[in-house]
């Protein structure tokens, strides 16, 4: 039952940031255009998150052990997507208004524009929820010679849920929702997520990684 519900919690963890990914690439669209150097910078931008992601949530899982740590960095992202619509405009107009208008400004520099304003608002909730995969990985392993097994059904059960929101955000939520509304119902879902790890700890208390009684 833990297993099952952390499979839940990465495939959910995946799906939000690719729901991130591409109807980021289309909010930041309004801004830069949708050119090819807005998708070139959104999948940089993601793609960096998720190894800082990676990175982050191995430590921790290694540090501390519990599940319910998860909750203090996922609530705050939430939070942090809910308000996108909110704080997006003039962050990224401040980006755009940065260049003199009577100074000649290389192309290269407008053209890493959409990556700053990438960073600025996608870089965080995105490596926030990577952090999952590999807490859950050692949350989940409880013999050195499952880690393989377990660490690639988790890292797949991410893909799908990736694979889930690419084809939902891109067939269902672009048509049936604003975009707005989009960024706030996934920062309700990482939230959510937060709170998902602080409940499956306190359940399953004592129950969890290769470090603890079977």
């Amino acid at each position: 039952m833990r297993n099952a519900a952390g499979l839940l919690l990465v495939f959910l963890a995946g799906f939000a940031v690719m729901v991130l990914e591409i109807i980021g690439a289309r909010y930041l669209a309004k801004d830069f255009g949708s050119s090819f150097y807005v998708w070139v910078s959104q999948i940089g931008v993601i793609l960096a998150a998720l190894a800082l992601g990676y990175t982050f949530g191995g430590l921790m899982a290694d540090r501390l052990q519990r599940l319910a740590w998860l909750a203090p960095v996922l609530v705050p992202a939430g939070i942090f997507t809910f308000f996108i619509p909110l704080f997006e405009p003039p962050l990224v107009n401040a980006i755009i208004q940065r260049h003199p208008a009577d100074v000649a400004i290389p192309p290269l520099w407008q053209k890493l524009d959409p990556a700053l304003g990438s960073a600025l608002v996608f870089f965080l909730p995105c490596a926030v929820l990577a952090t999952l995969s590999p807490y859950l990985t050692r949350m989940a392993t409880r013999q050195l010679t499952r880690v393989g097994r377990t660490s690639g059904l988790i890292y797949a059960t991410s893909a799908v849920g990736s694979i889930a929101g690419v084809f939902v955000s891109g067939y269902v939520l672009i048509e049936q929702m604003a975009i707005s509304n989009i960024f706030r119902a996934t920062g309700l879902l990482t939230a959510l997520l937060g709170a998902l790890c602080w409940f499956i700890d306190r359940q399953f208390a004592g129950g969890g990684g290769p470090n603890r009684p079977a």
